[in-house]
């Protein structure tokens, strides 16, 4: 989309990663998920505050109040993804913190604590599940679109 429409793309992991000079897994592992969460409030503030273009959030950002609260009046969209596809994509779940164990369980339970926050917090919804990237991408501009007529 970023492409398409001319401007940056920005995600706010990366911006945690630089900030914290490790990765996702090693903040989770070495300072807990609360420190992490703490870390994500800050850089999506910050990206909201300092960034035009599309931005992509972490799986967890908007389990945070403050998220959710700094999302008003942004576009926002929610890339639905169900059980089979968000298992396909994570694969063993290694290097994902969250998914140790039974990564279809976890993803499973993940989904079901998420999925209606995500849908409070979006704008428009697009199921991803069989479509390539592209489709998606179509989808989200038909859907964004259609969200801007009715705001008019």
């Amino acid at each position: 989309l970023g492409e398409r429409w001319g401007v940056g793309v920005r995600d706010t992991d990366h911006d945690i990663e630089a900030a914290e000079r490790r990765d996702v897994q090693e903040i989770f592992v070495d300072s807990g998920e609360e420190y992490f969460r703490d870390a994500e409030v800050r850089a999506v503030s910050a990206a909201l505050a300092e960034h035009s273009g599309v931005l992509a959030l972490g799986g967890g950002a908007v389990l945070r109040a403050e998220t959710r609260q700094a999302l008003v009046g942004h576009r926002v969209v929610f890339l639905r993804v169900g059980l089979t596809d968000a298992v396909q994509r994570v694969g063993l779940g290694v290097g994902r913190p969250l998914l140790l164990g039974n990564v279809r369980t976890r993803v499973k339970t993940l989904l079901d604590e998420r999925t209606p926050i995500y849908e409070a917090v979006a704008s428009v919804v697009v199921d991803t599940d069989g479509r390539s990237a592209l489709e998606v991408a179509d989808e989200i501009e038909r859907a964004l679109a259609h969200d801007e007529g009715d705001r008019t």
